[in-house]
């Protein structure tokens, strides 16, 4: 049977929401995730996703793996589009400025760093073929 990824999300971001930030229930438990809100790059209406993330160096970490796909997310595209967005996480919400890292071997890095908190997203390059998964860091702002 095929995963409702639409009803996860929504749950997520209820538990999110409503509790202390943390997830304690389903596959994103005790795992850190934010909930990145975007503007719709088309609809121009605001987008929300939950992404797992990583720290360095005070800067958020995401990366936009669609689970291996190869096209990447939506929410990827609207942050090309309008870099500032807003995140909730640990219990508060604040405003970000994203930026995609164009440097290859710091990407690497951050990709690896990644990759060792959360494995799955070695699985999630391997079958993105040729796609370069993009890596996201997220600064906030005063």
């Amino acid at each position: 049977m095929a995963m409702d990824w639409a009803a996860m999300e929504r749950d997520l971001i209820a538990e999110i929401r409503t509790g202390d930030g943390s997830v304690t229930s389903g596959p994103f438990a005790g795992r850190p995730v934010l909930l990145l809100t975007t503007v719709g790059a088309k609809s121009g209406e605001p987008r929300t996703t939950p992404l797992v993330y990583t720290v360095d160096d005070g800067r958020m970490v995401i990366i936009a793996s669609k689970n291996g796909a190869p096209t990447h997310p939506a929410w990827y595209l609207n942050l090309v589009k309008e870099p500032t967005a807003s995140v909730e996480a640990g219990g508060e919400r604040f405003r970000v400025q994203a930026s995609v890292v164009s440097d290859t071997a710091e990407r690497r890095r951050l990709y690896d760093q990644h990759a060792a908190t959360h494995p799955s997203f070695t699985e999630y390059e391997a079958r993105a073929g040729d796609r370069v998964i993009p890596v996201i860091v997220l600064e906030r702002l005063p």
